[in-house]
């Protein structure tokens, strides 16, 4: 039986980020016998035989993904194809695979190049807040223009540092690797199931062409192109938490003594959380994705190899929001609790006078994410056994905001007249439910009113600029095989900026008849949520959603929100510069020699990098306080803001060594040992300090960057055993042990700052507190809050309408703000400052794989498990007040795929589990819950080039959940829907 094209990666790392010669070539398009009567391999087959020759010859622990045919990559997403690798596990953005975590190592512990080459990476976050996230977003690459994915899980002299998790490289085709025309083109109809309105189908469209010419194919061009359009529907059920407290703990937010009101209270000891807001939320997503490539490439000699690439990728996202919310007072409540020591809400009701709102918010983004990176590469196989690279690109990657509005909005609406509202936790769907006062309809669009509104616009960029010259003497001895040194410099320039309007207007502003009935569309939600449990338990039936860039026009048209001018993109006030330079030299000796009955490698090597890093942050300058709204309070900036710039610098040195040895034939062990590092994240490395905009009644928060922060390192340990019973078959089992140092802790410090007042702590509001002793309102901050602006004047703006006369809420209270004073009390403050703490981690865990074909049948299957345990793990039951240190993304993961390759037919079934992990958040954490997924997939070759096939994701429909310290407190909850893909594919 011949191979087609098997891969010959004697020491893929010694040819990582040289962009000449790919580490896995194409193969032939037919599955026919060959004219000599071979049979020529093709397809998921080959595919998986090719992966098996790298993970094998490689030299530690290496696993790779590589094209089934040009222009068709194993899955249509890329992060979605490396979670069938054992110990990868992934997380999803509107409904596609997005993040990619290693070993419980999550996205901003993994390096990602691009042929070897480190790539910048840009993403808005959460879009409300600053980004600074150094994690890659596959979503942004289609994978129809890849040739392989390989992931490196062990450190190497010779691979960049950068990745504690693993270093994840991807390859893309090149000309000049296999001489001749060919190419692909495919078109293909998407249709997702999530969909809200309609059922779309959209289309796909790929394309790749590569050629040879001259006498003697010195000449190679190849150029791809993907442009891919979705809609996909995300519906959610949430619930937002304030801070966790103790059952002795007796302050504003925290329940009411044992009674009937409140059944079975937390014990003295035990730890809760209260409801703060709940909603339900539809948002419709539209997505269009063009990624391109062009490679040009001259052999003018057999020894060498110029090479000049472009790669571009533009990701555009409109995320169109409508919601219907409530919020908590904390006032006259009725709830009954779990036992602890973590107490769960079964459920939470609380009660109002005239007056409380039900929230309709609206929101509308959309960002775009685009990519650009030019490359040259020049390879020389000089005399001697040397070959020397030569290697620059300049990269650059964006995000910003494509429309008027902003990365993050907020529209809000109400009707006035809640009786009481209610959030039921039986179900995994909370519950959410309300009681109007008498004579009100919630579902009477003539009662809605406008409230407040932000729109927050934040801008990231990053600039990488690298050159590197690498270097490897294939030496005769009998014991040195071979030499690779290199030297890298790399510049990486990177900006964020963010900027935030809002107007606090959350009591209503003008009236009811200022929006016309028409601007609203009714919604209902029970059938928004299918096979969830809780759906069907008298949820919210219905709510009023509106045309959002309608009522933006018209709110500022007649109330100027956004200035008048219908602009609402806020200008930055806070802009971050970071410059990184990383000077990076290495060297690691490839050693062979006989051991037993076969041959063994040792690999030994050093990599040191050196960098300096520069900080400077535009930050704006408090200059005062306003209680905007009953728990609302807001800090005043001044028009100007000061540059801030820090310095720091650090150094490592990055030792690793492989051993393998194949004792007996096809039974191979290894085992490595390496110092790999993470640098912190862009938002620790910041150099200003920056305070939250909004603060409560108790204090605020803030934060302030450390650029001497030193990056993460771990210690890694490695050993396996591999067995290859046949050319496309193995059984492998391995241990992995992490040991991570220098881990970065925010140790907030309370403090005042900027001589910032609290208008709800001073002599006013003892006055209010005075005067409403006894009565029924004396707790009651919205009648304090009138009482102040009713009774002084000093440091307060009453809102008065255009005849000056004040404008009343529905209770009948003062609106306005009330400024902070100087008698006022200082408002508290606690900053986050990132360090590198002393606390160390130990990650360890257990691989399994089988990838078994059966001999000659065509049926095939691939099961793989990851145990991943770690030592610093997140105790729910300890006291909330007391900071901890956890690591997020610790999951065990499985696959399972089960597949048929065989006279044009191929066809796969694949199962994916992740068990539940905690997600983040200190002192509140987030746990997302345990995941899996049956995908399937089916092509058959109509004849020798065309092939028609179809595709299903998510083919149950599994739907998502993630909640705070115990399964009560769920924090969102989203059903899951089948996405399918059906087209034909001509190669040539």
């Amino acid at each position: 039986m011949a191979i087609s094209s098997a891969a010959f990666a004697q020491d893929t790392a010694a040819t990582l980020g040289n962009p000449g010669p790919s580490e896995i070539q194409e193969r032939p398009q037919s599955d026919d016998s060959g004219t000599d009567g071979d049979i020529v391999v093709t397809g998921i087959r080959a595919s998986l035989r090719e992966a098996v020759e790298i993970k094998r010859n490689a030299q530690g622990v290496v696993d790779a993904i590589s094209a089934e045919d040009i222009g068709k990559f194993p899955d249509t997403n890329l992060a979605e194809s490396l979670q069938r690798i054992t110990g990868v596990s992934i997380d999803r953005q509107n409904g596609e695979g997005s993040l990619v975590t290693v070993r419980g190592f999550g996205p901003e512990y993994n390096l990602v190049t691009l042929n070897g080459r480190q790539m910048p990476t840009s993403s808005l976050g959460d879009g409300a807040s600053p980004p600074a996230s150094r994690s890659f977003d596959f979503a942004n690459l289609a994978s129809e223009g890849i040739s392989a994915v390989e992931v490196y899980k062990t450190g190497r002299a010779a691979v960049p540092s950068g990745g504690i998790g693993s270093s994840i490289n991807i390859l893309t085709p090149r000309p000049l690797d296999r001489p001749g025309m060919r190419g692909s083109i495919a078109a293909r109809g998407v249709l997702d199931s999530s969909q809200n309105d309609g059922q779309d189908i959209t289309p796909e469209v790929s394309g790749v062409f590569s050629t040879t010419f001259g006498s003697s194919d010195q000449f190679g061009i190849l150029v791809s192109g993907v442009y891919q359009k979705r809609k996909a529907s995300v519906n959610s059920g949430q619930v937002g938490f304030g801070n966790a407290f103790l059952g002795t703990e007796n302050d504003w937010g925290t329940l009411g003594p044992e009674g009937p009101n409140v059944v079975n209270r937390p014990g003295p000891t035990d730890v809760y959380e209260i409801p703060q807001e709940a909603s339900y939320s539809l948002t419709d997503i539209e997505r269009e994705r063009i990624n391109g490539q062009v490679v040009l490439q001259f052999r003018p000699v057999e020894t060498l190899t110029a090479t000049v690439d472009f790669t571009y990728s533009r990701n555009r996202v409109e995320a169109r929001n409508s919601s219907v919310g409530m919020w908590f007072n904390f006032g006259d409540t009725s709830t009954e609790w779990t036992d602890g020591p973590v107490a769960g809400p079964v459920f939470y009701t609380e009660r109002f006078g005239p007056g409380k709102d039900l929230s309709y918010s609206g929101s509308l983004t959309a960002n775009v994410t685009e990519n650009k990176s030019w490359g040259g590469n020049l390879k020389w196989d000089a005399p001697g056994g040397v070959t020397m690279t030569l290697d620059a690109h300049h990269s650059t990657a964006e995000s910003r905001p494509t429309n008027r509005f902003g990365t993050s909005t907020s529209v809000g609406s109400a009707i006035f007249g809640v009786a009481s509202q209610t959030v039921d936790f039986r179900n995994d769907l909370p519950v959410l439910s309300y009681v109007m006062q008498p004579g009100i309809d919630a579902l009477d669009p003539s009662r809605i009113n406008a409230t407040g509104n932000s729109f927050r616009n934040a801008y990231f960029r990053d600039e990488i600029n690298q050159i590197r010259l690498n270097g490897r003497y294939d030496h005769d001895g009998a014991f040195l095989d071979s030499i690779d040194f290199g030297f890298s410099y790399i510049e990486n320039h990177v900006r964020s900026a963010y900027g935030f309007l809002q107007n606090d207007t959350w009591g209503g502003v003008g009236t009811p008849a200022d929006l016309p009935d028409d601007l609203f569309e009714l919604v209902t939600l029970p059938d928004k949520f299918p096979d969830i449990s809780g759906s069907d338990q008298g949820i919210i039936p219905a709510y009023y959603r509106f045309d959002f860039e309608r009522m933006v026009d018209l709110l500022d048209d007649r109330f100027g929100i956004c200035g008048g001018d219908g602009n609402c993109l806020a200008t930055y006030d806070t802009d971050r510069r970071i410059t990184e330079k990383t000077v990076s030299p290495f060297i690691q000796f490839n050693n062979e020699f006989e051991l037993l009955a076969g041959p063994a490698h040792i690999i030994a090597g050093v990599r040191y990098d050196q960098t300096n890093v520069s900080s400077s942050a535009l930050t704006p300058i408090p200059v005062g306080t306003a209680w905007v709204a009953a728990g609302e309070f807001n800090i005043i900036y001044a028009a100007d803001s000061d540059f801030v710039t820090a310095k720091g610098s650090y150094q490592n040195w990055l030792p690793a060594i492989d051993f393998d040895m194949e004792p007996v034939q096809d039974v191979k062990l290894r085992a490595s040992y390496s110092h790999t590092i993470t640098r912190a994240d862009y938002g620790s490395l910041q150099g200003g300090r920056t305070f939250n905009r909004q603060f409560g009644i108790t204090g605020g928060g803030g934060s302030q960057g450390n650029p001497n922060l030193i990056p993460f390192l771990s210690k890694n340990i490695d050993v396996s055993a591999e067995w290859y019973y046949d050319l496309s078959s193995y059984i492998s089992a391995g241990y992995f042990r992490k040991k991570v140092s220098n881990f970065i802790n925010s140790q907030e410090i309370e403090s005042s700052a900027f001589d910032l007042r609290n208008p709800a702590d001073g002599p006013r509001f003892r006055a209010a507190q005075a005067a409403l002793a006894g009565s029924a309102l004396a707790n009651d901050v919205p009648a304090l809050r009138n009482y102040i602006l009713r009774n002084f004047t000093n440091g307060v703006e009453v809102a008065r309408d255009a005849a000056g006369n004040p404008i009343l809420d529905q209770n009948g209270y003062y609106t306005g703000r009330i400024l902070g004073l100087p008698e006022d009390d200082l408002v508290t403050f606690r900053v986050g400052t990132p360090s590198n703490s002393d606390q160390t981690a130990t990650i360890d865990g257990f691989e399994f794989a089988i990838q078994h074909s059966f001999w000659d049948t065509g049926f095939g299957t691939i099961l793989n498990y990851t145990i991943v345990n770690g030592d610093a793990r997140f105790d729910n039951a300890l006291d909330p007040n007391i900071g901890q240190f956890a690591l997020a993304g610790l999951s065990d993961s499985a696959n399972a795929v089960v597949y048929y390759d065989k006279n044009g037919l191929q066809a796969r079934v694949a199962y994916n589990w992740r068990d539940e992990f905690y997600a983040g958040g200190n002192p509140n954490p987030l746990y997302v819950e345990a995941y899996s997924q049956i995908d399937a997939s089916v092509s058959y070759e109509v004849r020798q080039g065309l092939t028609i096939f179809a595709e299903g994701i998510n083919l149950t429909g599994e739907s998502r959940r993630g909640h705070r310290r115990s399964d009560e407190f769920v924090t969102f909850a989203q059903p899951g829907f089948a996405r399918y893909t059906g087209g034909v594919r001509f190669s040539f």
